[in-house]
């Protein structure tokens, strides 16, 4: 089967297409005819190495953890009705990923694909979703009548994160370049503040109950950030770790989001019911992932990069 490897670390040029044999589903395991992977800028931090104490990789590697296929079959006593099913997933990021024609995956991550959108589309959905939903709902709590600042709203995870605070009934402040402002608009976002003209500590002028920090940040930065919360309330970041801030009582949590069965399938929900949108601004093939590597580290890429594979 065609797929994408790594055999070391390094930058995209390291991406290389490799003939593999078809992978056999073990026990508890499905295999899955790929449709897409999508791009997400973890990708690039693990193929270059930087990660390999927190992700460690038996190399050469199949990267892609998001997944949308159709499942091709099962391993020994598994569940027979799954054959045939259109499913989504968010695999273990250390084991072979999803830019292949073919991947093992644990039956018990998989939820049907949504059935309003095409199932490559779908890749778009599974880790960026995930991280959306698990920062809003578990670590900022967060509820309707809020004010809620996303710092960073115009990639996936951001995209995501301002449709379901607005459907949660918080308002919505977001920082976006040009390039994105109409997307997040489109979101639901009720402000959106351009961070190449102004800085975001001077664009918010009222407290916000908690903030969503989606970009590389300097703790000081953060600590700005953390700044503009009102008492009792929290800074979540996926990238920079913040620090509580006792005498305010503003907590800091950071998001490593897992993969949950169940939330994905919730997910789903909200895409067939129209409630959530996949902003899908770019599809490459497969044979094209190290240009997109090399496209979101040099901040070419908005929204999601969808990464078609289908059968040769």
């Amino acid at each position: 089967m065609r797929a994408i490897t790594f055999s070391s670390y390094g930058g995209p040029e390291v991406l290389e297409l490799a003939d593999l044999p078809r992978p056999v589903p073990g026990e508890g395991q499905a295999l899955v005819r790929v449709a897409a992977t999508s791009f997400n800028p973890v990708d690039g931090t693990i193929r270059a190495g930087y990660l390999q104490q927190v992700f460690p990789l038996r190399l050469p590697h199949v990267p892609g953890f998001d997944l949308a296929g159709t499942v091709a079959a099962v391993g020994p006593g598994g569940p027979e009705e799954l054959v045939g099913e259109d499913v989504v997933a968010f695999l273990p990021m250390t084991e072979p990923g999803a830019a292949a024609e073919y991947v093992v995956a644990p039956v018990e991550l998989l939820t049907g694909a949504p059935r309003s959108v095409p199932l490559a589309d779908a890749a778009a959905l599974p880790s960026a979703g995930l991280t959306a939903w698990q920062a809003l709902t578990e670590h900022a709590d967060l509820r309707a009548g809020q004010r809620f600042l996303v710092n960073g709203a115009g990639g996936g995870v951001g995209g995501y994160a301002v449709q379901l605070a607005a459907d949660l009934g918080a308002t919505v402040i977001a920082t976006a370049s040009p390039r994105s402002t109409a997307a997040v608009t489109a979101a639901g976002a009720d402000q959106v503040i351009d961070y190449t003209r102004a800085p975001v500590v001077e664009a918010v002028t009222e407290p916000v109950d908690s903030v969503l920090n989606l970009v590389g940040t300097t703790p000081d930065e953060l600590a700005a950030l953390s700044g503009l919360v009102r008492p009792g309330g929290v800074v979540v970041s996926t990238t920079t770790p913040g620090e509580d801030d006792a005498a305010r009582e503003v907590r800091a949590s950071s998001v490593f989001v897992r993969s949950d069965a169940a939330q994905l399938a919730h997910l789903v929900e909200l895409v067939d019911a129209g409630t959530l949108q996949l902003d899908v601004s770019a599809r490459f093939p497969l044979e094209q992932l190290a240009e997109v590597h090399a496209l979101g580290e040099a901040g070419g890429l908005r929204g999601k990069a969808v990464i078609t594979v289908g059968e040769s």
